[in-house]
């Protein structure tokens, strides 16, 4: 019995060295840490139970039956989060460069498979060379077993990839249809085609920061949700984002306890709003105060900044928040905005995620480049998202609401269960100059006949009541006592039902 249970450490000991000491001392060099590594830091002290640590790959051409290695290349398994359970792959970059063969991919489907069987959520953590060449089309079937589980997991069990290092070619597209991305600085990219094949192909320079890091994919792409500076703060803010979702989408949502007053009241949101409309605010000041102890987690920060999106605490509950940004482009609608909120949207619906809706938008962004970009249809996204969400919706309207971009921002008429505004609140087809200049037209060359008609108009509808007066307005709140109004709206609606006619599924405008 001695000689079994030494030869069961012996193998033990194998697997966990990875790729060797040489190679681990190369990914310490490079400021990253090894698969192992990460899992302990993402997943509570003594919780991770591994699966498939003896696996080694089949492949005996190229020189390949000497190069095997316990686990081929990736460790995975379950674990727990804050006790809260979750299934969890991490690619080995040191052992052959953490390159996917056909049995790192079946590994990794036997977790994505006990997770949806079990309805917890599975992390991948990415760090890989690729498609391992010297198995061929074994391994390109492998990344598609990969990603038909990712499709048929969606909006069933949440998805969260952390791409920790290289993430090339075919392998960029599992994290793509996963729920969330988050990256490291300096240490990830994610491409299909690299730099150098950029080069021959195209004769475009570029460095792999450049065409597919962090930077690129958190202010221009938006590919990644979020970026931190290293393995570490990531894997500690990936735990702390965790806290917000459910397990799955059967699942209650988290619960945690709540020390910060309902009945906060805060006098400074009164004086939130400046007095001249074409002054900006940051409405993150309204978050922050509107959320338990200002637990705000922001995602997709750098990009599309003239829309906000994130999860906060109200009452210890998660809420998914949508705001205009009127520090940003005043806070319209554009392509990209639409789209970044239009997808947070679908999220929380999928997974019974109450919505914010904070607005503040004089329109959607005029011009050429909008139009032929396919504003139309983009703005479109947003607005079916909305239209089909069955979760709880509360609207809080503090300034502007106009035209079109009025309609897409929650209102009552596209399913907002209630409605509030500020005083200060504007809900009109247009800002009051731009409408006196049109109904007026013949009067234009008279600047005090316009200005006249401006402050008619102004008065007309530069203010709530109209709205209120029709029933698309629940109720016109003092702005102070917008913690307490939203609490309770929320806890009114935690019974809500509503079920959606068949279908075998939408045909959302993509």
């Amino acid at each position: 019995m001695r000689a079994i249970l030494s030869e069961l450490e012996a193998r033990r000991d194998e697997a966990r060295a990875g790729g060797g000491a040489a190679r681990v001392a190369a990914q310490h060099a490079k400021g990253k840490l090894t698969a192992r590594e990460r899992i302990e830091v993402l997943l509570d002290p003594g919780s991770f139970e591994e699966f498939d640590m003896y696996v080694t790959h089949r492949a005996v051409d190229f020189g390949m039956a000497g190069q095997k290695v316990a686990g081929d290349g990736v460790v995975t398994g379950w674990g727990t989060i804050n006790g809260r359970q979750t299934y969890v792959f991490s690619q080995d970059f040191t052992v052959l460069g953490g390159s996917l063969s056909e049995t790192h991919a079946e590994k990794i489907c036997k977790i994505m498979d006990m997770a949806m069987r079990n309805g917890a959520p599975v992390i991948g953590l990415n760090d890989s060379g690729g498609a391992r060449i010297q198995e061929g089309v074994a391994s390109l079937a492998g990344y598609a077993e990969v990603f038909r589980r990712n499709a048929e997991a969606s909006g069933v069990i949440p998805q969260i990839s952390v791409i920790m290092g290289p993430c090339a070619g075919g392998a960029v597209y599992s994290p793509a249809m996963t729920d969330f991305i988050f990256m490291v600085r300096d240490t990830s990219y994610m491409f299909v085609t690299g730099p150098d094949v950029v080069r021959t192909v195209t004769n475009e320079s570029v460095t792999a920061e450049e065409l597919g890091g962090a930077g690129t994919h958190t202010k221009k792409s938006s590919v990644a949700d979020a970026a931190f500076e290293n393995d570490v703060e990531t894997l500690e803010q990936v735990r702390t984002f965790f806290d917000f979702l459910p397990l799955n989408n059967r699942a209650e949502l988290p619960l945690r306890p709540v020390y910060d007053d309902p009945e906060r009241i805060d006098l400074r949101l009164d004086t939130l709003v400046p007095e001249l409309s074409t002054k900006p605010y940051d409405m993150k000041e309204l978050i922050l105060a509107l959320a338990d102890e200002g637990d705000f987690f922001e995602l997709q920060a750098e990009f599309a900044r003239n829309i906000i999106i994130g999860f906060l605490r109200l009452d210890g509950h998660t809420v998914g928040v949508v705001a205009n940004q009127p520090m940003v482009l005043a806070g319209c609608l554009d392509i990209d905005s639409s789209r970044k909120a239009a997808r947070f949207v679908r999220f929380c619906d999928a997974f019974s995620i109450p919505i914010l809706t904070l607005v503040d938008v004089p329109g959607f962004l005029p011009g050429v480049t909008q139009e032929t970009g396919g504003v139309i249809k983009h703005g479109a996204k947003l607005l079916f998202a909305y239209s089909q969400a069955t979760v709880p919706m509360v609207t809080l309207i503090t300034r502007k609401a106009y035209g079109g971009a009025y309609d897409v921002m929650a209102s009552k008429h596209i399913g907002a269960d209630i409605n509030y505004a500020w005083p200060s609140a504007e809900v009109a087809v247009m800002g009051a100059k731009g409408a006196a200049e049109i109904l007026y037209r013949s009067e234009l060359g008279d600047a005090e006949k316009i200005a006249a008609r401006t402050r008619d108009y102004e008065a007309r509808f530069a203010n709530p009541f109209v709205a209120a007066e029709r029933g698309f307005i629940d109720e016109v709140i003092m702005p102070h006592s917008s913690r307490r109004r939203i609490l309770r709206a929320f806890a009114a609606l935690r019974g809500k039902r509503k079920e959606q006619v068949w279908r075998k599924h939408d045909n959302i405008p993509l």
